[in-house]
Formats: C-alpha cells, sequence, structure tokens
C-alpha cells in the first residue's frame, strides 16, 4: 500500500516467569524477577526449541480469557523470565492477571 503508516500496536507488557517440564500446566503465583512482580506460568513442555514459551503463551492467554492471538512474546525468547505483551483491552483481563499472581 503506498502511503500506509505501519503502527504498532498498543499493549500492556506481562512478566511471566517460566516453569518448563512440569507435571501440569499451571498458572498463578508471584516471582519477584528482572522484569518485576511476574505471574508463574508452569508448562508440561520442555524448555527446547520454543516449545515451553509457546506453551506458556497459550497458557496465558487461556488463563487471561483472551485470544491467543492477543498474546505475543516481547522479551526472553531463551529465558526463563520473559514478558509478554497482551493486546486486548485491558478492562477484561487485568484484574485476572492481578488475582493470579497475587494468589501465591
Amino acid at each position: 500500500m503506498t502511503g500506509a503508516v505501519a503502527r504498532a500496536q498498543p499493549g500492556t507488557s506481562v512478566p511471566v516467569r517460566v516453569r518448563p517440564g512440569a507435571g501440569r500446566t499451571r498458572v498463578g503465583g508471584r516471582y519477584d524477577g528482572p522484569h518485576g512482580p511476574a505471574l508463574i506460568v508452569a508448562v508440561g513442555a520442555p524448555a527446547v526449541d520454543g516449545k515451553a514459551t509457546e506453551a506458556v503463551r497459550k497458557a496465558l492467554a487461556g488463563a487471561l480469557r483472551v485470544r491467543p492471538a492477543e498474546v505475543s512474546l516481547r522479551l526472553g525468547a531463551t529465558s526463563r523470565d520473559k514478558v509478554f505483551t497482551v493486546t486486548a483491552p485491558p478492562a477484561g483481563w487485568e484484574q485476572r492477571l492481578t488475582d493470579l499472581r497475587d494468589s501465591g
């Protein structure tokens, strides 16, 4: 398209601490990591070839009740400390995030 300007989608950053290789998927708890208070997400996928990251992205979307397409990795592709961007309107999921993160 001529003259079109690409704009970055707005979104909210969500710090996450990943626990790969868990017995089951679990979203909840707080970890004070390098990106601030993070939501702990345990997944059964191994930390190999991005499998755990993709499993976390889907688990996070499910826990926040947003579409997986509205959750993308921003930082930490090879780290257990990641930052995801959620582009869904925050009114629907921010309180859920706080409840999950602070549920311990």
